[in-house]
């Protein structure tokens, strides 16, 4: 398991970085099988720490975490925290799915775009109807079953994730609703 700690704008000691990989370590290795790296930012906002972490596991899915606290062992504690209660839910639903994942989760490669907003827009009626491209991207999509799309995309704490459906290789939305509920958009052809 690769550790990567550091600062922004601030230094971090050693006893920190030594607290934040033995701490990490514990709940890691209780929680996730195969953890592969593990990233963990520390800055300073205001007079408060914040400490955000990311957890990247073997499966493919990621665990986010963030927290702020006066004190910056404090917050990192805090942070851990979410960090074990996130990967707590995800064990406890790959068990409640009985079924293991016998092989990574796969990416393929997908074009990205960024456009421009309307707001950004003047008042003037646009000349023609294609928005502006501010940037062009790869972003990857995973193949997962629509319960690890939705487990992942609470785990990153995302409104929406793009998959594709490792049933019939379509590709597939998840998204969180106004009333709390998740939604699926399958596109599979009939």
């Amino acid at each position: 398991m690769r550790y990567q700690i550091t600062g922004k704008q601030i230094d971090i000691g050693e006893a920190l970085q030594t607290h934040v990989k033995s701490e990490m370590a514990e709940v890691i290795g209780k929680y996730a099988e195969r953890p592969t790296d593990a990233t963990v930012i520390f800055s300073k906002s205001a007079h408060e720490y914040v400490c955000e972490s990311i957890v990247h596991l073997s499966t493919g899915l990621t665990s986010q975490a963030r927290a702020t606290a006066t004190e910056i062992y404090a917050a990192f504690d805090s942070c851990n925290e979410k960090m074990e209660k996130q990967l707590r839910r995800y064990k406890r639903r790959l068990k409640d799915h009985h079924r293991k994942r016998d092989v990574p989760v796969e990416f393929s490669q997908a074009p990205s775009y960024i456009l421009a907003s309307s707001a950004a827009e003047t008042a003037e009626e646009p000349e023609t109807i294609e928005p502006m491209i501010i940037a062009e991207m790869e972003t990857k999509v995973p193949s997962l079953s629509v319960g690890e799309a939705v487990m992942q995309m609470e785990l990153a704490g995302a409104p929406v994730i793009v998959f594709r459906d490792e049933g019939h290789n379509g590709v597939n939305v998840v998204y969180r609703r106004e009333d709390g509920n998740i939604g699926w958009i399958d596109t599979r052809a009939e």
